[in-house]
């Protein structure tokens, strides 16, 4: 039975569309038939971070208006035969999207026989972020460690209560688990930005992972490359984590704590070579 994911936020810039590649990618690379769905109509980028960008023929508002089949929009990765998207409209208005049309794409997806159906949402509280969550099974609601980015987090909340299909048939809420990007633990002691304990007090929902402030994130995406396939990086490992564990596997949370080295590992570590340049 198909599993329809919606990656959400109420702020922009966050780290949805990384977060709806790798998540993709990585239930893909645990055998999982996957499907990531760009729902940002005009500002398509899905399809660059997962590097097919120059493989884009016919997209979603394609098929909403009957204008291709859903077979012929779909790109399968080169690097993994079970991980496939369905590119956004770069020429289209927001509004060429309609709840009918993408209830039909979303059906016509469980009918292929996908594992999981990740909506990767735009940002804000309009209509586009509505339709990608409507038919939504559970969300993974990803913040950043700061006090704006959380509160338009907890209004999101409010919208996966009231505005989904589950709603309007008095169904079980769609369970929505927390996803906290460009965390430092060493920051957060500081002060800084908020621990993960605070942003859990203030949304009161189940913690799915953290992923620690790396540029590894900016260098996978500019090679289209979904971070979550390099995993000796530490935002690598963490996305994986987080994948294992949304899929039901027992995996401890890491990068949640500052792991300050002892007084011996500090004195005897190797300094790194330009660590005093400049």
């Amino acid at each position: 039975m198909a599993k329809v994911i919606v990656v959400t936020s109420g702020k922009g810039g966050v780290g949805k569309t990384t977060t709806s590649a790798s998540m993709a990618a990585g239930m893909a690379m645990k055998g999982y038939k996957t499907v990531a769905i760009d729902f940002d109509v005009g500002l398509r980028n899905l399809d660059l971070i997962m590097g097919c960008e120059r493989r884009v023929v016919y997209d979603l508002v394609n098929v909403v208006k009957g204008e291709a089949t859903l077979r012929q929009a779909l790109i399968r990765d080169k690097r993994n035969e079970q991980l496939y998207i369905l590119p956004a409209s770069q020429t289209r208005d927001k509004d060429a999207l309609d709840l009918e049309g993408v209830g039909r794409v979303i059906e016509e997806l469980k009918q292929m026989g996908f594992d999981y159906i990740l909506c990767d949402s735009p940002a804000g509280i309009e209509k586009g972020a509505q339709l990608a969550m409507y038919y939504a099974d559970e969300a993974i609601v990803v913040t950043n460690p700061e006090v704006s980015s959380v509160r338009d987090s907890d209004r999101i909340l409010g919208l996966l209560d009231a505005k989904t299909e589950r709603a309007a048939l008095g169904l079980e809420p769609i369970k929505a688990h927390l996803l906290v990007t460009r965390y430092s633990p060493a920051r957060a002691a500081s002060g800084e930005m908020l621990s993960v304990t605070d942003i859990l007090e203030l949304l009161g929902i189940e913690l799915l992972g953290a992923i620690p402030e790396s540029k590894s994130v900016l260098n996978a995406s500019n090679q289209g490359t979904p971070v979550v396939m390099e995993e000796q990086t530490d935002a690598g490992a963490a996305y994986m984590d987080v994948v294992k564990r949304f899929v039901g596997e027992e995996q401890p949370h890491r990068f949640l704590d500052d792991e300050k080295k002892g007084f011996f590992a500090r004195l005897f570590s190797p300094t790194p070579r330009n660590a005093y340049a400049g």
